[in-house]
């Protein structure tokens, strides 16, 4: 029985077309309507806390946990994240709008100033995060200009802090009510 399953070597079938042209600027304009939350990514490499900040991070898997996210090909930071196999994802609350522009700086010493304490893997754990959750790499794949990272949970807790997550929408900081997250 024949079907129109395709794999990422077969081609698709000539009755789906190829999609039209998309506006870079449109793509971005449309999907800043979906907000996100804001993560920084933290590992040590070469003996040096190294960081930068992600809004596409997601949960992927309960058993076994795992959690994905998609640093972009141009990444100074990235790469050394990658060589130090494992790392923290740092879930900001949404009283660190500072430290996520911090984090989404290119070059610098981003961890001037801010405190920290090491997790089990040695990853840093960022001061006031609202929740923290210690990965080891487990596939790296291509996507587009980006790249998305699969990995492993082994902990994670969350703080004591009433915040809510930082987001951002329409590309600007946004705020969870108060009166949704109780």
């Amino acid at each position: 029985m024949a079907t129109d399953v395709t794999t990422a070597t077969d081609k698709p079938p000539a009755s789906i077309k190829a999609p039209p042209s998309i506006d870079f600027a449109h793509f971005r304009r449309v999907l800043g309507h979906f907000p996100t939350g804001v993560v920084v990514i933290t590992a040590i490499a070469d003996g040096e806390p190294v960081g930068f900040a992600v809004g596409s991070f997601a949960s992927v898997s309960l058993d076994p946990p795992m959690v994905g996210f998609f640093p972009g090909k141009s990444s100074t930071s990235w790469p050394l994240i990658q060589r130090a196999g494992s790392f923290v994802v740092n879930v900001l609350g949404d009283h660190q709008q500072d430290l996520c522009r911090a984090f989404a700086s290119s070059g610098g010493d981003k961890f001037k100033g801010i405190r920290w304490h090491r997790a089990s893997n040695g990853a840093p754990v960022l001061q006031d995060v609202i929740a923290w959750i210690e990965c080891d790499i487990n596939t790296v794949s291509d996507a587009g200009d980006h790249w998305f990272v699969l990995s492993r949970v082994h902990d994670l807790a969350v703080s004591t802090s009433t915040e809510g997550p930082l987001l951002f929408f329409q590309g600007r900081y946004a705020r969870v009510d108060a009166a949704v997250r109780t």
